[in-house]
């Protein structure tokens, strides 16, 4: 029988181990090439399955774009625990998130509107209910036109709190087309998270800010909640016509503010402006 040193069997050993390893990564990399690419997973975690029984609403399987602004489970919970204290109410929502559709059945007796600007969401969606509405609107200005807006609004006495009908407002950040209803109901829950914008060209929510403002001095006390408050137009315009003073509470990346009736009101905030220079 022949024997070998054990000089000469050691580098045999290592040589039959270093094959096992190589063999051992090459099937790894088989199967990783067989399963989902990067993109293809994370557009399946942001996919979000919403119960069919939400009053008023009724989608299967609801994919967000990548852009998509997901609420965290705090803010979620932040947002319904508010929304439960008030119901039934008139709820208004800009932007339409997949974990807003569950504030329908929140709101069961109320009335919820949703106003989007993407009509993909909204061919996603049904909405069945009389007291669930969801409208397609256009923002036209851009973010990067947000401090133009700002001293504009500052300059003109048109975006004054006491000017009359915002559907007639000369104001460059007043909404004017949205649908009537908006005008007409006095709203107690109004939430700003959209129009997305996340790029200086996409839409900016300055217009949905100040329009919430005013619709809600319009009202007897209504909170105002704005999302995204970690970006700078969100924060500039939440101070600016919602004001500090009227801050109530936060959570995560939402603000809450209370706005009680200043019909004869000149100014948004009681207290000195804080000035934003260019």
């Amino acid at each position: 029988m022949m024997k070998f040193p054990g000089k000469k069997l050691l580098p045999l050993l290592v040589f039959i181990l270093a094959c096992l390893s190589i063999l051992r990564l090459v099937k790894i990399a088989i199967n990783t090439s067989h399963s989902s690419s990067p993109a293809a997973a994370f557009s399946s975690s942001v996919e979000q399955k919403v119960p069919s029984n939400a009053a008023g609403v009724h989608i299967g399987s609801y994919k967000t774009s990548l852009n998509a602004t997901l609420l965290a489970p705090k803010e979620f919970m932040f947002l319904s625990d508010l929304i439960r204290r008030k119901a039934p109410c008139n709820l208004l929502i800009f932007g339409l998130q997949p974990q807003y559709l569950n504030l329908s059945s929140i709101n069961a007796g109320g009335i919820t509107i949703f106003l989007e600007d993407d009509p993909y969401k909204i061919s996603e969606i049904n909405a069945d209910s009389n007291g669930t509405h969801i409208y397609e609107v256009e923002y036209k200005v851009p973010a990067k036109k947000a401090y133009e807006l700002l001293k504009h609004a500052r300059e003109s006495p048109a975006c004054a709190p006491a000017t009359n009908l915002l559907q007639q407002s000369a104001c460059k950040l007043a909404l004017r087309s949205l649908p009537k209803q908006v005008y007409q109901l006095k709203w107690d829950v109004v939430v700003v998270d959209g129009p997305i914008g996340d790029a200086p060209e996409a839409p900016g929510r300055m217009s949905t800010i100040y329009t919430a403002s005013m619709l809600a001095r319009a009202g007897t006390t209504t909170h105002v909640l704005v999302h995204d408050v970690h970006r700078t137009i969100e924060k500039w315009f939440s101070w600016e016509f919602l004001c500090e003073e009227n801050l109530v509470s936060s959570k995560g990346k939402f603000w809450n503010f209370s706005i009680s009736n200043h019909s004869n009101s000149t100014r948004f905030c009681s207290s000195d402006t804080v000035r934003i220079v260019n």
